[in-house]
């Protein structure tokens, strides 16, 4: 027991140094590892589990709003990257390029795929002739690339996995439509399947995607009150149509320019996960993407029927939850701190008065408050105790959000608060984007998050200019 508990102390307290406890909990969670190349990460096993839930989660979503999957190449030809002037100049200095293919220097560059609008653009343009080909609502899972100069797993690694959802439409009101229309399945998917709250809006000119005629976002706060880019979608207009010829003949028989939307979540939602519901235990899952939702532990396991019932109880609530019993011979008091390490929303105890008394106890990841449940009622009291673990943690994670935004009308305001309190700040912004590098500046990093849809008359004036306001801006540090 005292190895045991020297396990769980070894994580950092996340108010001593939130960064190490970070690193921490991915780390003894057995998440992920680091490789031999610097920036890219191993997923392991319960990582990627995560992971898998996450994209069947949400792989139905896309199916149930009529979304097919496909698969484009990993490399991009410098030459098609360079069709879009502004696409290019927002990733170049992320990029990886490939200059050899075996024994011979290439001809061309190819590029190790940041984003891969410019192939679809490519095999767009060869598919699309009428507005009958139109819409195409296509999504692909793949992994990408971004030579990141400062990596920390999950969120900012040189390579990791995503989904990007590209789109073409008849119209532009179609494609504003989809765009939004997908930032929306985001919002519902971190708040019912995540327990994650977030603002939700419109990102500034400065902050918007290369390419893209508007971008939004869905931004979380994490504990310590540092934002989190969520998931961005993006309207394009025709601009990539017309770099990339894509061009199709109307119903009036004319030519015309599709207009196209791009959308995308990654990995770095499971560093979402992590700084938002964890504490100095380790991992809180919610229950929706935990690859374990119940974990049985039998109690007195060499006593003659206790692994039977608890073999019988796992048979029974598969039916109803993702089950696991660890019938190993650690100790009850070792399988509770490494289960509670890995964040699983319950734990089942059973033992022999357990079963005497035909009932079992209950635990919450998140309260430690203990319920005492027939055997009878398990299959209706574990998908109820799932939901109220569920909404506890968002309610949790809300209450951290609201309790952590605080309102600056001046400048002198707006720098305390960065300065003393940090969190999101919510201020009246002039539109013009030297204050927004004034307001970064200032306050060592603070930046604009988004215009939420949501605004609040706060001022009338810009809380860094003085000039005529245009936009209450949620402003706060990133990840």
């Amino acid at each position: 027991m005292a190895d045991n508990k020297k396990m769980v102390e070894a994580i950092t307290s996340m108010d001593e140094d939130f960064a190490k406890w970070y690193t921490d909990v991915v780390k003894k969670a057995e998440l992920c590892d680091y490789s031999g190349v610097k920036g890219c990460m191993v997923i392991r096993p319960y990582g990627y589990a995560i992971w898998e839930n996450i994209q069947t989660d949400l792989d139905r979503r896309f199916k149930e709003t009529g979304h097919e999957n496909v698969y484009m190449p990993m490399f991009i030809p410098e030459s098609l990257l360079q069709k879009e002037k502004d696409h290019v100049e927002g990733f170049a200095p992320e990029v990886a390029w490939v200059t050899q293919g075996g024994q011979e220097k290439l001809s061309e560059r190819l590029v190790v795929r940041p984003t891969s609008e410019t192939l679809f653009c490519e095999h767009y343009a060869k598919i699309i002739n009428s507005y009958r080909d139109l819409p195409k609502l296509y999504n692909q899972w793949c992994s990408v690339v971004r030579w990141e100069k400062t990596t920390r797993p999950f969120l900012r690694t040189s390579e990791f996995l995503w989904q990007e959802g590209h789109t073409m439409h008849e119209t532009a009101e179609e494609a504003k439509e989809e765009t939004l229309r997908m930032l929306r399945v985001y919002e519902d998917f971190y708040r019912e399947s995540l327990a994650i709250p977030a603002v939700v809006g419109q990102k500034t000119e400065k902050e918007k995607f290369a390419g893209a005629e508007t971008t939004y976002t869905i931004e979380p706060m994490m504990h310590n009150g540092v934002a989190l880019q969520g998931g961005t979608s993006h309207y394009f207009g025709d601009g990539f149509a017309r770099a990339f010829g894509i061009q199709f003949t109307g119903r009036d028989n004319t030519l015309q320019y599709p207009h196209q939307t791009s959308w995308g979540v990654s990995t770095r939602m499971i560093g979402a996960i992590i700084m938002t519901h964890g504490d100095d235990n380790g991992l809180v899952l919610p229950p929706a993407i935990a690859p374990i939702q119940v974990i049985v532990v039998p109690i007195a396991q060499h006593k003659e029927g206790v692994l039977d019932k608890a073999s019988e109880l796992v048979s029974r609530l598969s039916k109803v939850a993702r089950v696991k019993m660890d019938a190993s011979d650690n100790s009850p008091g070792w399988k509770f701190a490494q289960y509670e390490m890995k964040g699983v929303p319950l734990r089942l105890e059973i033992g022999p008065k357990d079963i005497e008394n035909n009932q079992c106890v209950l635990v919450s990841r998140v309260t430690r408050e203990k319920y005492f449940v027939s055997l009878d009622e398990l299959e209706t009291k574990i998908p109820e105790l799932l939901k109220t673990v569920h909404d506890q943690l968002y309610n949790k994670a809300l209450e951290n959000m609201v309790s952590k935004t605080h309102t600056a009308t001046t400048l002198d305001e707006f720098v305390d608060i960065s300065k003393n309190k940090g969190g999101f700040i919510k201020a009246i912004w002039c539109g013009d984007s030297e204050c927004e590098d004034k307001i970064k500046d200032v306050t060592g990093g603070v930046k604009s998050r988004c215009m939420p849809f949501e605004q609040e008359n706060i001022s009338d004036v810009c809380v860094c200019c003085g000039k005529k306001a245009k936009s209450m801006v949620v402003w706060g540090k990133q990840y």
